[in-house]
């Protein structure tokens, strides 16, 4: 008997065991290495992976397929401009030309005779939007060497060098940055618009191009933010629009033109731009958005120009005295209407200068560049939700965009007038064939709580260049005042009647400044 309860002991005991042994691990093992707890007389050591619920990793963000399907239709663009002779043709001291003069100072270098401007060649990229040839570009990307025309020569080449095309322009936007171009070919390989309104920050996406003049290069980042405006455009358009996507994919020159995308495959932005103070990418690149985009080769197409619509309001085209105005209301962001357009859809909606433009579509508006941005996928007739502050209360109000505006943000004699303290005109082309001088803008007034009136400057003096750039009319100097870097301008003209050039410092920021004669 004792025997058989020994045994019997021992079987028990036996059970116990494996049942403690089977429980531990199915139960307790695995959630404690999760705690962290030790196991096996060590602590866990895991990778840094997501499992769900079932115990599966998460599956890895796969680029493969999208960079297949949008490699063939992203193209190589080249363009070439020919040499180009120039010269001052300037008289010498007897009233013509001497040809002593002209053998010897080109002989020596003197410069007197015609300069050769050499040839200029340039790439970038492109994005195939149709199978029967239609291709979205960077305006940039086909300009001449002043950015004004167009490049005599544009090729096209295909993925992998299969062919190339003579490219014909079917149209395009400084404002926006965009050209729309046309090759004779069917059966193209092509992009699918995807919808950049939808894109969340933090999203994979990826950059298709030919930097440096490689073949069709793939680089993945994230969406970083949205509707950033850099005041690049202001470069190429008096009417600036910005409102890009900024990411960190790798985007360097060459890739401008080139394809945005999401993991799906979709075309959702065209690169355009990247902030590289040493030249190149350090960071960021910009996009702009696919909604754009879609809107601007539309209506190229279509109409041969882009229908763009218009709130009809002008704003300063200088944060700073934006900033002044807001800081006078009372508020840290908005953008303080100067003026509006009484034909406008803002002046037909009972917007008057002086109201702080907020919000446009609930979007938040810190600049006027957004105002362009925020509109630039609109029609004619489309009506906006415009959030307003007057007298410190907040409105909103229906907003429909006219087909055309009287005035244009950066170019208002008015804008600049408040900025400098001043009254300014055009010089009238005959006068300014009188006066010997191509062009400009005569001060006719000057107001006494203005920067200029710290200067010598007087009434009747004729700005002709800014910041040693040469200047025609207002909207020409409102675009370099748009376009200056820090808070000194200098401004150079003449007095009619007297002799030689005037130059002024104008300090912005409300420093001293002074003036002399050369």
């Amino acid at each position: 008997m004792k025997v058989k309860q020994l045994v019997l002991v021992v079987v028990v005991s036996v059970l116990s065991a494996f049942a403690g042994v089977y429980i531990y691990g199915k139960f307790f093992r695995s959630s404690s290495a999760g705690l962290g707890l030790p196991v096996d007389g060590k602590l866990p050591v895991n990778y840094a992976s997501f499992f769900d619920n079932k115990g599966n990793a998460a599956e890895p963000t796969d680029f493969t397929k999208a960079s297949q399907s949008a490699v063939p239709a992203v193209v190589h663009i080249k363009t070439k401009i020919p040499a180009k002779q120039v010269t001052n043709d300037l008289p010498n001291s007897r009233g013509g030309r001497d040809p002593f003069e002209d053998f010897f100072g080109d002989f020596f270098g003197g410069g007197m005779g015609p300069q050769i401007i050499p040839e200029q060649r340039a790439s970038g990229s492109g994005v195939i939007i149709s199978q029967d040839g239609y291709i979205v570009t960077n305006n940039h990307v086909i300009s001449d060497r002043d950015g004004k025309g167009i490049a005599p020569e544009i090729k096209v080449t295909l993925n992998e060098g299969r062919k190339t095309y003579t490219a014909k322009v079917v149209g395009r936007d400084p404002s926006t940055d965009l050209a729309v171009l046309k090759i004779e070919a069917t059966s193209l390989p092509y992009l699918i618009y995807g919808n950049s309104d939808n894109l969340q920050l933090g999203q994979w996406v990826l950059a298709v191009g030919y930097p440096f003049n490689l073949e069709a290069t793939v680089t993945a980042g994230i969406i970083s933010a949205k509707g950033r405006s850099i005041g690049i455009n202001s470069q190429q358009s008096q009417s600036p629009v910005e409102s890009f996507i900024q990411t960190d994919a790798a985007v360097n020159s060459g890739n401008s033109g080139g394809a945005l995308i999401n993991t799906n495959g979709e075309l959702i932005g065209i690169n355009s731009a990247i902030l590289a103070p040493g030249g190149t990418y350090a960071g960021y690149s910009f996009a702009i958005p696919s909604t754009i985009v879609r809107k601007i080769v539309n209506d190229i197409v279509k109409f041969g120009d882009v229908k763009r619509g218009y709130l009809g309001v002008t704003y300063s085209p200088q944060s700073a005295q934006n900033e002044e105005y807001l800081k006078r209301a009372g508020l840290q962001d908005g953008v303080y209407v100067l003026g509006t357009d009484p034909d406008g859809g803002a002046g037909k909606a009972g917007i008057k200068k002086g109201d702080i433009i907020t919000k446009i579509n609930g979007r938040d508006i810190v600049s006027g560049l957004e105002i362009s941005g925020a509109i630039a996928s609109a029609q004619p007739g489309d009506k906006v939700k415009l959030t307003y502050v007057r007298a410190g209360k907040e409105n909103t109000v229906d907003v429909t965009l006219s087909a055309q505006s009287k005035m244009v943000q950066i170019t208002s004699a008015e804008a600049i007038g408040d900025r400098l303290g001043v009254d300014l005109k055009n010089v009238e082309a005959q006068r300014a064939t009188q006066l010997k001088i191509k062009g400009g803008v005569e001060v006719t007034n000057i107001k006494s709580d203005g920067p200029l009136r710290r200067t010598r400057m007087e009434k009747g003096f004729i700005i002709t260049s800014v910041n040693g750039r040469e200047i025609k009319n207002v909207d020409e100097f409102a675009q370099m005042l748009a376009q200056a870097k820090g808070s000194t301008i200098e401004l150079v003209g003449i007095y009619p009647g007297y002799s030689g050039r005037y130059s002024y410092q104008i300090n912005l920021s409300g420093d001293e400044t002074d003036g002399g004669a050369f």
